[in-house]
Order: structure tokens, then C-alpha cells, then sequence
């Protein structure tokens, strides 16, 4: 149980890979901090999933759009348990449309939740995960960050900015002792929440389609994403900086 008694926070928890990672890294004898913001019963089930594993885990409300509740956020993690070990951002949140139908709106809740928050968080939590032995940050990407696919036009430019942001904080906090390092999912397809496949005309036929293009022939699942997330969360992963670090069966490899 390489993260016996850590305390880490993880954005958007509740459901699809926030909940994959909050349950392994329970596993791995982390307490969890456990934010969500619409969801309720989706993050009290995952709490419930959590402290079957005998480790504690609160339910945290916080819309990350404000940043009066990222930092009431903060301070409630420590209220409840003391100190924070590991930051982990998956929380995002977006608009599928084209590009050129991108209106304001969309831009600003698109990059207040899936990249601006995260810088919040990370400014605000990095006094307590200095204080930590082995003060961690990681950030939950996608591969429309570097990549085209229908729809996701808005969530990827935020994901862009999300992967820009880990480098940058990872040369500036290194020397405070905290690694931040990002992860880049597959195309995951989770069981809850809107997804760009659901637009497509044949979803299934085009889901057929990455799985052919992918050498391991299967899509990327939470769990996969969760167990680079628990790797770089360790002690293994000290020397590993400002990197991300890409999970997707080698979907991204083939042309």
C-alpha cells in the first residue's frame, strides 16, 4: 500500500475516471477528498466504494467555476483531514459543437472548469502539499489536446492549455518539493455523463473504427488511466517531472 495514510483530493470524482482513480488509489491506502459539484449520489456511492477499502473518504460540494469555493475547497480538506498529499484534477467540463459554433459561453465554462480551475487548485492547495513529504500534482488531459475528433473542438483547446499549465507549474514547484505530471486517456468510453460519441450518427460503428485503429485492439477504460494515476502518485514516480504520460493502447501511434 504504497500511499498508506496520504491524503489526496481529487476534482470531479464521482464518476467515469474520477472514480476509477478515487477507488484505486483507495487501494493503495490513500483517505480521499472526494469533489463533485451536480452529482450527489453518484459521489456518495463512490465515498461508500471508497471507505469499503477502509480508508476514509469525504464528499466535497464546490462549483469549480468560482474561485471563493476552490478555496473553501482547500480549506476543507484540511478541516476534515488534516493535510493534503496529492492534488489530482479530473474535473472537465465542455460543450460538444464545432469549432466555428463556439460562442462565448461555451469558451468560459469550458475553460473555467477544465483548465482554470486546476490552476486554482494548484495555487491554492500548494502550501499544504509543500508541507508534505511527497507533495504531488496530477492533471487529467485527453488526447483532443493534440489531436482532431468531431465536437470536441472546445474541450480540446482546453486540454491543450491544461497540458501547458503542467509544465509550467512543474519547473516552478519542483524546488518546493511538490512533482507535477499529467495523463492523457484514450478515447474512454465511460458508463455515465455526455460523451462526443454520442453525437455521432453510428456511435457503435464508430467506436468499431478506434478499436481497429488502437494495436491493443480495445479502448482505454478507467482503470487503465487510474493505475498510471496511482503509479505517478507514488514514490516510483519521484523522479518523473512534468511529463504526460499517455494511456491509450497505442491508438495514438497509428496514422
Amino acid at each position: 500500500m504504497m500511499l498508506k495514510d496520504k491524503v489526496v483530493l481529487i476534482t470531479g470524482s464521482s464518476r467515469a475516471i474520477g472514480r476509477a482513480i478515487a477507488v484505486e488509489l483507495a487501494r493503495q491506502g490513500a483517505h480521499l477528498a472526494l469533489h463533485y459539484f451536480r452529482h450527489r449520489g453518484d459521489a456518495q456511492r463512490t465515498a461508500q466504494a471508497v471507505e469499503e477499502l477502509h480508508v476514509k473518504a469525504v464528499p466535497i460540494r464546490a462549483h469549480l467555476g468560482r474561485p471563493a469555493e476552490i478555496g473553501a475547497l482547500i480549506e476543507q480538506v484540511h478541516d476534515t483531514l488534516g493535510r493534503l498529499d496529492i492534488l489530482v484534477c479530473t474535473a472537465a467540463s465542455t460543450v460538444f459543437c464545432p469549432v466555428m459554433e463556439i460562442d462565448e459561453r461555451a469558451w468560459d465554462w469550458t475553460m473555467d472548469v477544465s483548465a482554470r480551475s486546476a490552476l486554482a487548485c494548484a495555487q491554492r492547495a500548494a502550501p499544504l502539499l509543500e508541507q508534505s513529504e511527497s507533495g504531488k500534482i496530477i492533471m487529467i488531459s485527453s488526447l483532443g489536446s493534440r489531436r482532431t475528433f468531431p465536437f470536441y473542438a472546445m474541450a480540446g483547446i482546453a486540454k491543450a492549455a491544461l497540458e501547458s499549465l503542467t509544465r509550467y507549474l512543474a519547473v516552478e514547484l519542483a524546488p518546493k518539493g511538490i512533482i507535477v505530471n499529467g495523463v492523457v486517456p484514450g478515447a474512454v468510453v465511460a458508463k455515465e455523463g455526455p460523451q462526443p460519441w454520442d453525437l455521432y450518427p453510428d456511435k457503435e460503428a464508430t467506436l468499431q473504427v478506434l478499436r481497429g485503429k488502437t494495436p491493443i485492439r480495445k479502448l482505454t477504460t478507467p482503470e487503465d488511466v487510474a493505475h498510471v494515476v496511482s503509479f505517478l502518485a507514488g514514490p516510483a514516480a519521484g523522479a518523473i517531472v512534468g511529463q504526460t504520460i499517455t494511456v491509450d493502447g497505442g491508438y495514438s501511434l497509428v496514422y
